[in-house]
């Protein structure tokens, strides 16, 4: 078990919002197309996190129905003022061409995992909405403002407007308090008061490895913001060589002791062979110490600028055993799975049609935005070894089901089952290699493997950039079938890091094109690192 801090929050975690309770610490992090929107985790140490609520877990809060990849939620913003929690979010309904549509939501619970309210819809100018809860009791909403004009930068500033709890709404006129650095692409705002100042902490360069955190400073709230005269607190951008890359998008905290941290996105890429940089465990959350100097700037405490693996100040031991083996006894399904963008996966999947499985009901191709039968989890271990047992029957060559490793529509690897005249039952491989056309690679097509038997279990291992897919009709014997390039399935491959935002997940799915819903039965779901 690694024993280095960083990352706090391993895999697919990015955009963390953190704030402080008392002696409690909350993170809340993006989700994208995953459902249920959000993830918000706790900690008493800053190092040990443990998932305490997704609150946007009914249709009223979030349906993502149709939304294209790396869309839905974005950079949450979490924070806490009068006894309430209150949670500002995104979801964003458009990526490609010159126009994003951003419809902004605030909803408030009094505790972190009860049912938080009906949302109140905010603005829809940019996104990564944050709210800030001034000392006289006054809410500003900051936000990126979106330029779709040509000859014009997309990044056009950060705006503020005053937002009326008791009204529900924005209210005066959004002003534009901050350009930005000359790095660009500014985003991710959020705002604190800190003794004299107001701070605008924001995201720089691109969520990419020009990734940067930078800080601007105002007497007033509405500015004038005069920019940290070292530009950037935190960035990977000319430290290449270092361990945790495209470091950025950052959130303040301080403990009751009076230090500061600063929790930010980072990736871990892999060493390939032939150059290329591969995140499969995508924007991950780490940690840093920071210092508020004299000349009242912030700096890492480290003194360097870049992201250090086991920060200052931090000496806890983390846990980092994420493998988890699910039997399905319990009826509900366990906290680290989710699936992809409907608010009622009741229409695909049940735990007590078949107590003691998760049953899968065949619905949309692989890759659909609608009704993808699919129940996966975070891949949270660079090398790790997944595996099913499946009992399934399929009649037609348009049913299917299996084991996936899915990163999006035009990244997955897929271990399947299904039926032709040729094969009869069979197991197959079906990959989308990074095409944005979402053209299908069959790579054992012609050596697709004919079974006799109802139940079979399949196995990916999956070891930095090699996958090994395998089958088993005999406890323990396991056959492989192919070798895969697993580094496919990350950030930067296909479309781009720019365009990718979400990780690598492994879990079950099932399709059925003909529309006869047909079931597919997992007896388990085993994840375990692979050391």
């Amino acid at each position: 078990m690694s024993q280095q801090i960083n990352p706090i929050l391993p895999g697919f975690h990015p955009d963390p919002s953190i704030v402080r309770v008392g002696d409690d610490y909350y993170i809340a992090v993006s989700t994208f197309e995953w459902y249920p929107g959000v993830q918000i985790f706790h900690s008493v140490d800053l190092v040990n996190w443990t998932l305490v609520s997704r609150p946007l877990n009914r249709a009223a809060l979030l349906d993502m129905t149709g939304c294209p990849d790396s869309c839905g939620i974005w950079a949450p913003c979490l924070s806490y003022a009068e006894g309430l929690f209150y949670l500002i979010y995104t979801n964003v309904k458009r990526f490609d061409g010159n126009f994003k549509d951003t419809p902004n939501y605030l909803t408030t619970c009094s505790t972190i995992d009860g049912e938080w309210s009906n949302p109140v819809y905010l603005n829809s100018s940019g996104f990564d909405p944050s709210l800030f809860h001034d000392d006289d009791g006054s809410k500003w909403l900051v936000n990126m403002l979106w330029d779709h004009r040509p000859n014009k930068h997309p990044f056009a500033g950060i705006v503020l407007q005053q937002y009326c709890h008791k009204q529900q709404k924005l209210i005066g006129t959004a002003v534009n308090i901050f350009a930005g650095s000359p790095h660009r692409l500014t985003e991710g705002p959020h705002l604190y008061k800190i003794n004299d100042y107001y701070y605008l902490l924001t995201a720089e360069g691109g969520t990419s490895y020009e990734h940067a955190c930078t800080f601007a400073r105002a007497k007033h709230i509405a500015g004038p913001y005069e920019l940290d005269p070292n530009v950037h607190v935190l960035t990977s951008k000319d430290h290449l060589d270092k361990p945790l890359q495209r470091t950025g998008h950052g959130g303040l905290v301080q403990t009751p002791e009076g230090q500061w941290y600063l929790t930010h996105l980072l990736s871990r890429p892999l060493k390939l062979n032939d150059g290329n940089k591969r995140s499969p465990l995508g924007r991950e959350t780490g940690i840093q110490a920071l210092i508020l100097h004299d000349d009242a700037w912030f700096r890492l405490a480290s003194g360097e600028v870049y992201a250090e693996v086991n920060p200052v100040g931090l000496s806890v031991k983390p846990n980092r055993d994420f493998s988890h083996y699910d039997d399905f006894s319990n009826p509900v399904l366990p906290s680290h799975y989710q699936w992809l963008r409907i608010p009622n996966p009741e229409c695909f999947y049940s735990l007590t049609d078949k107590p003691g499985v998760l049953t899968l009901y065949g619905k949309h191709s692989v890759g659909s935005t609608f009704k993808q039968a699919l129940i996966a989890r975070r891949q949270q271990h660079l090398s790790y070894v997944a595996q099913t047992q499946l009992r399934f029957t399929p009649t037609s060559f348009q049913q299917q089901a299996g084991l996936i490793c899915y990163y999006n529509a035009h990244k997955f690897h897929y271990l399947y089952v299904s039926y032709d005249d040729d094969k009869g039952v069979h197991i197959d491989v079906m990959s989308c290699l990074g095409d944005e056309s979402l053209k299908a690679d069959f790579p054992i097509y012609q050596q697709r493997v004919p079974i006799s038997s109802e139940t079979m279990s399949l196995r990916a291992e999956v070891d930095n950039e090699l996958l090994t897919f395998s089958y088993s009709v005999e406890k323990d014997v396991w056959l492989p079938i192919c070798e895969l390039d697993y580094s496919v399935i990350s950030d930067e491959a296909g479309k781009g890091e720019g365009a990718n935002f979400t990780g690598a997940f492994i879990g079950m799915c099932c399709q059925d094109l003909t529309g006869a819903n047909i079931a597919a039965e997992f007896n388990y779901f085993d994840y375990q690192e692979k050391h």
